[in-house]
């Protein structure tokens, strides 16, 4: 069984990148839906227990196909955004860390490349959806992608270390259809020291 994360921040100082009262929605009731609907599905469904949250996201076709779509929605959401929760801080506009920003100028040409990327990734992607970060299992690069709903990397063999959320509920209380400026203001959050963690665990 899963529970909702506590928050590593406070929530009005991530204003005005993204307001205190989009974090009570986003958090505590859109987050917590797909948290409990995903302990009722585990609880019913015997194939589902004593699984850790990525186990179940990359083996979720392996279940009868009546339970694949409520699977995969509801795990891929409690991951997706315990991982976006864990990529912002209220301690504002970090920067990488000289060994972090040459690993993405490595892999992207510049930090104004990766940049541009990510926000290109959210703003195209067509509907709800993710941009992320993420590294390649195999060959251990950083590779930037989007999907669409409750997927996320972890179907495509890549482990992400980063994402922000461009479904609309992440923030359309403050920017209404203006999706490219929350992209742009979301740097200002940026948990650049959590990334380089992840990122360390990895390889």
């Amino acid at each position: 069984m899963f529970t909702l994360p506590t928050l590593k921040f406070n929530p009005e100082n991530l204003e005005p990148a993204i307001s205190a009262a989009t974090i009570s929605f986003h958090h505590g009731k859109h987050h917590l839906t797909y948290v409990n609907k995903l302990n009722e599905l585990i609880e019913a469904n015997t194939e589902l227990q004593n699984k850790t949250l990525v186990q179940i996201i990359q083996n979720y076709k392996e279940l009868p196909i009546s339970l694949q779509s409520a699977v995969l929605n509801n795990a891929g959401q409690v991951y997706n955004h315990n991982l976006y929760w864990e990529s912002i801080t209220d301690q504002k506009n970090q920067e990488p860390s000289v060994s972090l920003r040459e690993l993405i100028v490595q892999n992207f040409g510049s930090f104004q490349e990766f940049k541009m990327q990510i926000e290109t990734a959210g703003l195209t992607q067509f509907g709800s959806g993710w941009s992320w970060l993420s590294v390649d299992n195999e060959s251990k690069k950083l590779v930037i992608s989007k999907t669409s709903n409750a997927e996320s990397p972890l179907l495509f063999n890549q482990t992400p270390i980063f994402t922000i959320d461009v479904w609309e509920h992440a923030y359309y209380l403050g920017y209404q259809n203006r999706r490219a400026d929350y992209l742009k203001d979301m740097w200002s959050i940026v948990n650049w020291a959590e990334i380089e963690r992840k990122y360390l665990e990895l390889i």
